[in-house]
């Protein structure tokens, strides 16, 4: 059977009245929302639960620490009622194994988050990459830290469109793939580098695209929104 895949909208905004608008406004054609850094610093998780309430929510606050903090900021998140957390692959297997065994742990016989494991920012290229340390380029780590979280426990990663066809070749149909870095034909690329439309990313096989602002910065959202809906279901 066809993957079929499927659209966040990323609402990175401080505004809760805002956030609120945007998620009405594309509701028939956004399958989860996206909150991250930006909206749960300034409004806390209390607003993060209000917001998601009815809805499918990819939380996405990209937990880097040592494997204890990671485990206890994962049981601070349980009540949120996440579907989707993220932690970063570079924090190496013990804390993507610590994370996972707290989701377990914190859902008990419930349903539990999917542990998405982000491996190189969207914003990142080879250059970029060479300036921390990383030789190789964005697709050999990325295939290497995604190897990695797999192993250690992780459901999937969070990659540039740009490594979707590679994941799928090495690791199988199995792995989430949740895929940033999308731009619709003739969208701004903004601080994106490796990026990709949204049928080009469905072809390549990814399971989630995240699209923000060429939703949100849309005279209409709910058109913008639509419009993508479309181009992944043609």
């Amino acid at each position: 059977m066809a993957r079929r895949t499927r659209l966040i909208l990323a609402l990175d905004t401080t505004d809760q009245t805002q956030a609120e608008r945007w998620a009405a406004e594309t509701a028939s054609s956004c399958d989860a929302i996206k909150l991250g850094l930006e909206f749960t610093h300034a409004n806390g998780l209390d607003a993060v639960r209000a917001l998601a309430r009815g809805r499918t929510l990819f939380l996405d606050l990209k937990l880097h620490d040592i494997p204890n903090t990671v485990a206890g900021a994962i049981r601070a998140l349980a009540p949120v009622g996440a579907a989707m957390l993220t932690v970063h692959a570079g924090g190496g297997a013990a804390m993507i194994d610590a994370a996972r065994r707290a989701i377990e742990d914190s859902a008990g016989s419930g349903s539990r988050p999917l542990l998405l494991a982000v491996t190189v920012l969207t914003s990142l290229d080879a250059e970029s990459l060479h300036a921390t340390g990383v030789a190789g380029g964005p697709r050999q780590q990325v295939l290497r830290l995604a190897r990695l979280a797999m192993q250690a426990g992780a459901d999937g990663v969070v990659c540039s469109p740009h490594e979707v066809a590679p994941l799928r070749d090495s690791l199988g149909a199995a792995p989430c793939l949740v895929v940033p870095g999308i731009r619709p034909a003739g969208a701004e690329v903004g601080d994106q580098r490796r990026v990709m439309t949204p049928s080009e990313a469905a072809r390549a096989g990814a399971d989630w695209i995240v699209v923000g602002r060429p939703i949100t910065g849309a005279t209409d959202p709910g058109a913008a929104a639509r419009a993508i809906a479309a181009e992944l279901a043609a």
